[in-house]
């Protein structure tokens, strides 16, 4: 007799956001339930908070939703009325499909290989959530490309 076994493999995930101080070399790590033009423009909301009345210089990786309408229209929101050279917020795009100049890839990565390091541990998979947050978010990545870019820029 033919014994059936259900087998449940639900593909768990977590979105995140990151962006790169390349002043404190500071990784700032964000959770959200997806990634759209509305958790973008709810993260750069959060880091102009954290980085209240400073000028800020966006490089982001090209992602659909870093182009998509909405996020013009907030950009246009937020620099209303200024000229270019006085913008609060300036976005500009890394190459396409260049990952080799995102830095960002090289945080991801690390955060990865902690990961790979501790699989025998991860029992869950709200510890493999912990521990990525925790090896992004306590401490300084001097990885070389950081300094390539303008001063005062977050590296998205």
């Amino acid at each position: 007799m033919r014994v059936e076994i259900p087998i449940a493999n639900e593909r768990r995930r977590q979105t995140y956001f990151g962006a790169l101080n390349d002043q404190t070399k500071e990784f700032i790590l964000r959770e959200y339930n997806a990634a759209n033009s509305a958790s973008t423009i709810d993260f750069v909301k959060y880091l102009r908070e954290k980085f209240c009345g400073q000028r800020m210089v966006l490089i982001w990786d090209g992602a659909a939703h870093h182009k998509a309408r909405e996020i013009k229209a907030y950009l246009t929101l937020v620099n209303q009325g200024k000229e270019e050279k006085e913008w609060e917020l300036t976005c500009m795009l890394f190459a396409p499909n260049c990952p080799q100049q995102n830095p960002v890839e090289d945080v991801c990565l690390h955060g990865k290989n902690v990961l790979r390091s501790f699989w025998y541990r991860l029992r869950s998979f709200s510890i493999v959530k912990w521990l990525f947050k925790f090896a992004l978010s306590h401490q300084k990545f001097t990885f070389p490309k950081i300094d390539q870019y303008a001063p005062r820029s977050i590296l998205i």
